[in-house]
């Protein structure tokens, strides 16, 4: 088991410039600075960080993070994931014992969530990745394919991702279904042991991440186990300029 006090923790955000709904995301403004400053400037708020290192493929974001005093490092563009990104910059650093993988469009995390994410891998030693969730407040959310929803163990530790309002319940119409039991959903941050992220960069699609467009079903299928840490924070994530505009 690794100490807590003695563990380094390495955050990466991936950072990619050629987003199909925004291009050029990371560098949009939000008040006069970018999003990925801004989620740099999260990340480094966390007490349990030791290093935090934007991964991209494009220069203009390595270039604009190194402007702004950040670290950057030119990743593979043949990468087809975040997770992929991280991987090969988690190859680089073999001291890391944790590497976080911190969404570049989440620029409004918060370093409580980073905490409880090194929390929630350091106390499940038996698990070789963590992730965290939030109570559902709302039919909109349970209804929308763009909320990822899971389900866990009595001991918070993940069974399953979907897209669709799980558990399903033969016995209420949508609307009474929160009134009858906790949904949760999946806030998209992941703690890995270094080797784990290694090795699951290694591994291929699987049927069910496939069927669902979720790469954590390939860990669930390939037996790796999720630990989830609860939390009462709500996340802000930008998939497209709309999203801008409402934040």
């Amino acid at each position: 088991m690794i100490n807590a006090q003695k563990a380094n923790i390495l955050a990466i955000i991936p950072a990619r410039y050629a987003s199909t709904r925004f291009p050029g995301k990371p560098l949009a403004l939000i008040h006069g600075k970018s999003m990925i400053s801004r989620v740099v400037e999260q990340v480094k708020k966390s007490d349990s960080i030791h290093e935090v290192i934007v991964a991209t493929d494009d220069a203009r974001i390595f270039d604009h993070v190194s402007d702004f005093g950040g670290k950057a490092v030119m990743t593979s563009p043949e990468h087809q994931s975040g997770t992929d990104r991280c991987a090969e910059i988690a190859a680089a650093y073999p001291t890391a014992d944790i590497v976080l993988n911190v969404q570049g469009d989440e620029p409004f995390i918060q370093a409580q969530q980073l905490d409880l994410l090194v929390d929630t891998l350091l106390k499940n030693p038996s698990f070789q990745i963590a992730t965290l969730a939030k109570k559902i407040s709302s039919i909109e959310e349970l209804d929308n394919p763009n909320v990822v929803k899971l389900v866990m163990t009595a001991n918070e530790h993940a069974l399953y991702f979907s897209r669709y309002p799980i558990p399903y319940s033969r016995s209420t119409q949508m609307s009474e279904r929160l009134g009858k039991h906790d949904f949760y959903k999946h806030i998209g941050l992941y703690g890995f042991h270094s080797q784990t992220l290694l090795e699951i960069s290694k591994l291929p699609p699987s049927p069910l991440e496939l069927s669902e467009s979720l790469e954590q079903l390939r860990w669930l299928e390939n037996g790796y186990g999720i630990a989830v840490g609860i939390t009462d924070l709500e996340t802000i994530g930008i998939d497209t300029p709309e999203d801008l505009e409402r934040v």
